[in-house]
């Protein structure tokens, strides 16, 4: 009897050592990143959220509602690269979608490489790969954790929202505006996986453009959005409006093809309909070591800048987001089991108001000509030092001085940043300028100064950095931007959900930097190499 006793026992033991290794880690990580989602959209749209979507990732996950981007710019290169480095630019070298290079004396964009060749798609659209982001991912890391037999898939419309979170070990997929076919490039495969060309052939871009985008409920009840057709947003060429409903069949031809995906509800969806396919096609999740999927959701990017965050077509995208979203935890609560896998979701950046919008509501705001500044600029510095082009570059609100020139002529290039600082104040909308100088003497802890400095590349960046007025923005088109260190651009989403994971909420300040900190964490993996940002306690270590 007491053997027969000790060896139940050891049996169980046995087995409850077995359950705990296989709870050690989740089978599946989705990174799911929305383009251009501000943290309040969880608030501002829930009264018509599913139960299963949105209100899901609050109700059963871990949100972090003070959770801010720290650094500026806040655009999408670097923020796909800041969530899956757990840096900011200033360490992973991203520093902009595209900027200025002097020894190329031209600007170069963030996830180009002419290097590769395209694969499965246009010859324009393929030269893409991570190879000037400076730092390993948490995907590489996972990779590298399991001698990369952990699988790593990231899709996006943009190549960018791909390229960045899938790290340099992991294969990226991006929407081809010109074939409507997912594609990829030589950086990763010679040719498309046989999955990939299934999912292609079925031609799911030309049947969502084959229809029209109408209100998911009668348009009178967006409440939560200004009147439909109003002139502030950008319509579609083609349209002397921006009313619903858009007959895309009709729109595709003035306003690029199948690109027009990317600006209706229907791009999340074929992003979604290629994530089943890297599921089922790669098996992830499936293969004994824990796989990674990173979706980047674009379209709430171009719906943005279009039609702006009080626009209908906004409130709309989101209602419909919302249930794909239900559908794809359903999804993966069947096929891996309700808490063997892990979901977090953030954004790369989130939006400002419509400068016109602001107006006409009597809130202080104005457009920022950068051409005229520009003429000033190489005005004032001709005038000053003496004949010749003194400025390089204006881009990203970072003014670049001609080193070569300065040398020539015998001028100190601080001497130039410092009178062109004070010159620049002078203008109406900027409201501070930092000099390179500086950047690189002192270490900046608060205010705007240091969120630049956290963007600030020693070898990348600009010999000034301007910050604009509150709700001033460099655009002079219907619609909006981003990118400023303001909070509407900087507070976004933080949620996390599944495994390991206990319901709850928490307003401390965090920063995206934090998400890849967490999953290190979390995975029993390094951290990123590069890595500033610090594991979410209230996560990792629970309630």
């Amino acid at each position: 009897m007491k053997k027969t006793f000790v060896l139940s026992l050891f049996a169980m033991i046995i087995c409850f050592s077995a359950f705990a290794q296989e709870k050690s880690k989740p089978k599946l990580v989705v990174g799911i990143v929305v383009d251009q989602m501000r943290q309040e959209y969880f608030y501002k749209y829930q009264d018509r959220f599913t139960e299963g979507g949105f209100k899901r990732l609050m109700n059963d996950g871990f949100v972090m509602k003070n959770a801010h981007y720290n650094y500026i710019p806040t655009y999408t290169g670097p923020g796909h690269a800041s969530v899956y480095t757990g840096t900011t630019p200033a360490t992973h070298g991203v520093i902009a979608n595209n900027w200025y290079v002097r020894s190329l004396g031209r600007s170069i964009y963030c996830a180009e490489d002419s290097t590769v060749v395209a694969v499965g798609g246009s010859e324009g659209n393929g030269q893409i790969s991570p190879r000037n982001m400076l730092s390993t991912t948490i995907s590489d890391e996972l990779r590298f954790s399991t001698n990369k037999r952990s699988k790593v898939v990231a899709l996006a419309i943009k190549d960018r929202g791909a390229s960045l979170p899938a790290g340099h070990l992991g294969d990226a997929y991006w929407f081809d505006s010109k074939t409507g076919n997912f594609m990829t490039s030589t950086y990763y495969y010679d040719e498309l996986p046989t999955w990939v060309q299934a999912f292609n052939n079925k031609k799911l871009a030309e049947k969502y453009l084959s229809g029209k985008w109408e209100t998911l409920f009668p348009i009178e009840t967006y409440v939560q959005s200004i009147a439909d057709d109003n002139e502030f947003e950008g319509p579609f060429i083609g349209m002397d409006n921006t009313a619903f409903p858009y007959h895309l069949k009709s729109l595709m031809k003035d306003n690029g093809g199948f690109g027009l995906i990317s600006t209706t509800p229907y791009g999340n969806s074929i992003t979604l309909d290629m994530a089943y396919a890297a599921l089922e096609g790669e098996q992830l999740g499936k293969n004994g070591e824990t796989d990674l999927l990173a979706v980047s959701f674009s379209s709430p990017d171009y719906i943005g800048h279009r039609f702006g965050p009080t626009s209908v077509e906004v409130e709309d995208n989101y209602l419909r987001l919302d249930r794909e979203l239900e559908k794809f935890f359903a999804y993966l609560d069947k096929e891996y089991g309700k808490d063997e896998y892990l979901v977090f979701l953030t954004a790369d950046h989130a939006v400002a108001d419509i400068v016109d919008y602001m107006k006409s509501e009597h809130v202080p705001a104005g457009n920022f000509n950068n051409r005229f500044i520009l003429t000033q600029m190489r005005g004032f510095t001709s005038e000053k030092f003496g004949e010749g082009n003194w400025i390089s570059n204006f881009s990203n609100e970072q003014v670049f001085i001609n080193h070569a020139l300065a040398k020539e002529k015998g001028v100190a290039v601080e001497e130039i940043q410092r009178a062109l600082a004070d010159f620049l104040l002078g203008f109406e909308g900027i409201k501070e300028v930092y000099t390179a100088t500086d950047m690189k003497k002192f270490e900046y802890t608060q205010g705007k100064k240091s969120l630049l400095q956290m963007g600030f590349n020693h070898k990348a960046s600009g010999d000034l950095l301007l910050i604009l007025e509150p709700a001033w923005l460099s655009s002079s088109y219907k619609g909006t931007t981003h990118g400023t260190g303001y909070t509407y651009d900087t507070h976004v989403p933080i949620v996390f959900m599944g495994w390991g994971v206990e319901a709850g909420s928490s307003s401390r300040y965090v920063t995206v930097t934090d998400i890849a900190p967490t999953l290190s964490i979390m995975l029993g993996t390094r951290l990123p190499n590069g890595a500033t940002g610090q594991p979410i306690l209230e996560i990792v270590d629970g309630k």
